[in-house]
């Protein structure tokens, strides 16, 4: 099954493109977000102001341009090309995600993406926590052909391992493959997996996924991917089902709309983070 994409606008009126299929269907993926790619003049880039969170997590993957992101809490960071964010937003978090001063008033281009990831009941009330890496600590692999190149962000792809912590078990896994290249995955077979390409086209299971769409794989313990003369670029996704209600309002994913009218007013109270 695949999911076409559709454009709209985020944070500060920042141009997206996101698959119509997250939800439910996903889980436990919330939103898959591609920011951009987007050409800023100086002084026009524009990020999201101070927003809250509660009750899941946010990565942000920065392939060009140069954000920073800061809280209520005093935490503060830059992303770079290439760099990784991984949020846990959990009991709450007050957060803004901007563009870097410079980069603001030489513009530029801006390209990445972000993931909501939904967390279990028993996880959405933790301690918020930041997991920032950069690039050059970031697993990356590559084929025995030299055909495919993987960048390792979460769960293990060509014998190499991530070093981001998840709650529960995720593959997040941007992968690049040159023209009449395969690709063979083993994943847990209880996990739900999609493809999500932003280049080229691929075959999967004997289907073509185009740039801007969403591939939904069927359940398996390996995936094979090729590609044509085009080449793919894509992200593979894959988590369990978490089998709980979602009650969900804005920046706020809880299981019952009692514990989102309660983020809602811990917000409003300051109470939040």
């Amino acid at each position: 099954m695949t999911a076409p994409t559709h454009r709209t606008l985020e944070g500060g009126g920042f141009p997206v493109r996101r698959p119509a299929a997250m939800g439910s269907l996903m889980s436990p993926f919330l939103l898959l977000d591609e920011m951009g790619p987007v050409e800023w003049g100086p002084r026009e880039a524009i990020g999201a102001p101070d927003h809250p969170h509660r009750g899941f997590e946010t990565v942000t993957y920065l392939l060009e341009g140069a954000m920073q992101h800061a809280d209520s809490a005093g935490n503060r960071g830059d992303l770079n090309p290439g760099d990784v964010q991984w949020m846990t937003a959990g009991r709450g978090v007050i957060h803004s995600e901007l563009p870097q001063a410079d980069f603001f008033e030489t513009g530029g281009l801006t390209h990445g993406f972000q993931i909501w990831v939904n967390l279990p009941s028993e996880h959405k009330m933790m301690q918020p926590r930041y997991q920032d890496i950069p690039a050059n600590e970031i697993p990356k692999a590559v084929s025995d052909d030299g055909l495919v190149n993987a960048v390792v962000i979460a769960g293990e792809a060509l014998g190499v391992s991530a070093v981001i912590d998840t709650v529960i078990p995720i593959q997040l896994i941007h992968v690049k493959m040159q023209p009449n290249s395969s690709f063979s995955h083993s994943i847990q077979s209880d996990l739900n997996v999609m493809a999500y390409v932003f280049g080229g086209a691929l075959s999967i299971e004997g289907k073509t996924v185009e740039d801007g769409q969403l591939g939904l794989l069927t359940q398996g313990d390996k995936i094979d991917f090729t590609t044509s003369e085009k080449g793919a670029e894509f992200l593979l996704m894959g988590g369990p089902e978490l089998n709980e209600p979602i009650a969900r309002y804005g920046p706020f994913v809880m299981n019952t709309r009692e514990e989102i009218h309660q983020a809602v007013l811990d917000y409003q109270n300051g109470t939040l983070a």
